[in-house]
């Protein structure tokens, strides 16, 4: 009898055990089931994708204890052990949270408020640092070429100062801000911009739109927020380190650190090239010589009371210099050879503190700037100084069950002094004193929110003192409808209001011989504009596409417009007789595929243009210079998962753009169709640690004659052999001029 049972057990237990048991179960996410997720064994060649409800059923190979893994584009992978011990089929529920690039990640910059992306009634683009690794830079100012509808702009061949424009406008109408401080303004951004390294950035947000409600005068073509790093969320030591073939170098270094109750991040960027390159062999170095360091150091605390508040410092020092190959510093400020020589050093400190109120969730912010110039543009001095400090008390709190009330009170200083024209005071005829910019402007804000099922209704109102020119009033309207599940519409319309500093916005005022005319006491500009957005999701049955599109119109009056064409001699600078448009629509593709494709396409379309009176009192159309009809920019990815290989191909393309010229100039007024493209090779070694390598500009792209009469930088000779009466001009610009190029370096991240 015993042995007949011995028989029975064999046959029905060791069959079942060998072969194992039916593991099923369904996949969730906070927003319900989740279909076409990968699930599999962690060890084994056994998977399976969930159906369309989320189910899914799995065999285990033997009775034991197993570890299953879930994958899914847009969510982070997740890992349930489970323990087979029984004849009876086993169940599992396998919870999977959204990646913090998904629709629902946690947005800022749109309202001042904490907001998923999907929720928000004003359009946020959320860039990470992980598609600026796609094509490793040493700034954020170059990373920005990956965004759709942002463009980064050279201005000067000679130094490579840049400003960034969104939807067509112009660096000085986009409003950047770290942290939501507005630290990138006045004076540092002509440099600034390119100080701001990617190590330091968690995530980048970009409001397309009129945002002078909530950010001020300096916000109407949109805010690029820069967000930095936690200490709470980044690794315990980072590095990256890479090296071009022109001899460009970076390195970033991350530490984190803890005493009691105050966690810290030591951060430190270092950026050199001192090669000097000449591929077009004009006698000028293509790509300006740096030597940057910057240090940040962020503290994330909380007190006894359980508020919590962080600082940040980050100090900035960088000697840069372009021009002519022979130049050394014995040169500096001379005209026997020409050079663009800057030093500059800043200080930032920023920080908010969560106020101890019970009826309201309300914030002080703060940031502090001192920023110094010591520069020669050839031998014109240029000697500047900026300080900025801001004070904000952000409130904001519930009102009903639909509503949202958002109230600050902002306070901004800004001291200025330099060595021009724009801070000297007219004595009489003959004598001129210092007389160095304080403006003083304080002012508040109130924006209400309500939501009444599918429809967002956002309305808002700003008022600001400026000591100078009084009060400036910025309303704001948004509506978002949301169609269904995965169709959103939004619309938003504002106003702006920007006051113009010459030498501060516009590096074309110092470079190259010209004179600088300012015509008259320069009026503030002002604008209305408005953005139309549409978002579109679908899950496909190996990953998902997002479709985002959208219009936008500005008019502007009371613009100002440097004139390089009226006489080559000089820029002349005065508020245009007539008014301004910028339109246009973008469109972009964001498509991921759960078997490592992953592909982002962006397209802008837009006219920028001025209308002019003549001499008759005659409307005259100009096209806005450095303004492409068309521009792009794509990235391709695809991760060959047995061999641990992540292939990136990126670029931007762009269209013809009008560019300044000097009378009778032999060069074309137009710039031509062009595009820089570059791939990369990224090979993980461990969880930790990862080499990459590539190619930039792989075809090999270089502007055609970026600077007229390079040998004669100081004007000296305009009168021999010239017969059009040219100057030397560097300003005639349209991409970088550096030709292909390799590079290669490594990442190295450890989470304790």
């Amino acid at each position: 009898m015993k042995t007949v049972f011995f028989l029975v057990f064999v046959l029905i237990y060791l069959p079942s055990n060998v072969l194992g048991q039916v593991v099923s179960g369904v996949v969730r996410s906070s927003s319900g089931t989740v279909p076409f997720v990968t699930v599999g064994i962690k060890g084994a060649q056994l998977g399976t994708v969930s159906d369309e409800n989320g189910k899914f059923s799995l065999k285990t190979p033997r009775y034991g204890r197993y570890t299953i893994l879930a994958k899914c584009v847009g969510f982070e992978d997740n890992e349930v052990k489970v323990t087979i011990d029984s004849i009876k089929q086993n169940s599992v529920v396998i919870v999977l949270k959204e990646f913090t690039n998904a629709l629902n990640e946690v947005v800022v910059s749109g309202t001042l408020q904490e907001i998923s992306k999907n929720e928000s009634p004003i359009s946020v683009d959320v860039i990470t640092p992980k598609l600026f690794q796609k094509n490793p830079t040493s700034s954020l100012f170059d990373a920005m070429q990956m965004v759709n509808g942002v463009i980064p702009q050279i201005n000067c061949n000679v130094c490579s100062t840049g400003d960034i424009h969104i939807n067509g406008m112009e660096g000085p109408y986009t409003m950047v801000t770290i942290d939501g401080m507005p630290i990138v303004s006045g004076l540092a951004t002509v440099y600034g911009l390119s100080g701001i390294p990617n190590s330091l950035v968690n995530r980048v947000e970009v409001v397309k739109g009129p945002a002078s409600t909530l950010y001020g005068s300096e916000a109407v073509a949109g805010v690029i927020n820069v967000i930095t790093k936690s200490p709470n969320t980044a690794p315990n030591v980072s590095v990256e380190s890479w090296m071009s073939s022109q001899l460009e170098s970076n390195t970033d270094v991350g530490v984190k650190y803890k005493y009691k109750n105050i966690e810290g991040l030591l951060g430190v960027n270092y950026f050199n090239l001192s090669n000097r390159v000449d591929v077009n062999k004009d006698g000028f170095t293509d790509i300006t010589l740096q030597n940057r360091i910057s240090v940040f150091n962020k503290l994330s605390f909380v007190r006894k009371n359980n508020y919590a508040a962080t600082v940040a410092i980050r100090y900035i020092y960088e000697d840069r210099f372009g021009g002519e190959l022979n130049w050394n510093k014995s040169f500096r400020g001379t005209d026997s050879i020409y050079g663009e020589s800057i030093y500059t050093n800043r200080i930032e400190v920023l920080g908010n503190y969560q106020l101890p109120i019970t009826k309201w969730n309300s914030f002080l912010q703060y940031s502090f700037t001192a920023h110094k110039q010591n520069s020669f543009y050839g031998f014109v001095p240029y000697m500047a100084n900026q300080n900025i400090a801001f004070l904000q008390s952000l409130n904001d709190r519930k009102v009903g069950s639909n509503g949202k009330i958002l109230l600050g009170f902002p306070m901004r200083f800004t001291f200025y002094d330099d060595n021009t024209v724009a801070t000297q005071r007219n004595l009489d005829s003959s004598k001129f004193s210092n007389n160095p910019q304080r403006i003083f402007m304080p002012g508040v804000f109130i924006q209400y929110e309500h939501k009444v099922k599918s429809t967002t209704i956002l309305v808002g109102s700003r008022i600001d003192y400026n000591s100078v020119h009084g009060l400036i009033v910025s309303p704001r309207l948004a509506l978002k409808q949301k169609l269904n599940d995965v169709n959103t519409l939004r619309v938003s319309v504002g106003n702006g209001f920007r006051v113009v500093n010459v030498f501060t916005e516009d590096h074309a005022a110092l470079t190259g011989s010209r004179q600088v005319v300012i015509k008259e006491n320069l009026s503030p500009e002002k604008s209305w504009n408005a953005n139309l957005n549409y978002t579109s999701t679908f899950v496909l049955k190996s990953g998902y596409l997002n479709l985002d599109a959208g219009l936008f119109y500005t008019y502007f009056a009371n613009k100002i417009v440097p004139d390089y064409f009226t006489d080559a001699n000089k820029i002349i600078y005065a508020n245009l007789d007539g008014y301004g448009i910028s339109n246009g629509a973008n469109f972009s593709i964001d498509w991921s595929m759960t078997n490592g494709f992953k592909c982002l396409l962006g397209a802008t379309i837009m006219k920028s243009y001025l209308m002019q009176a003549d001499s008759t009192n005659s409307l005259v159309r100009f096209n806005q210079l450095f303004t492409p009809l068309v521009s792009g920019n794509f990235t391709i990815s695809y991760t060959f998962k047995s061999l641990g290989v992540t292939v990136d191909y990126t670029g931007i393309v762009k269209s013809p753009m009008r560019l300044p010229l000097l009378p009778n100039d032999f060069r074309p007024e137009e710039s031509p169709w062009h595009t820089i493209q570059n791939i990369q090779f990224t090979k993980k070694l461990t969880s930790k640690f990862e080499i990459f390598a590539g190619l930039k500009n792989i075809f090999n792209f270089i502007p055609k004659h970026p600077i007229i009469r390079p040998f004669d930088p100081f004007d000296k000779y305009v009168s021999i052999d010239n017969p059009n009466n040219y100057t030397f001009d560097p300003t005639y610009n349209y991409a970088p001029i550096q030709g292909i190029r390799g590079f290669g370096g490594f990442r190295y991240n450890l989470y304790k």
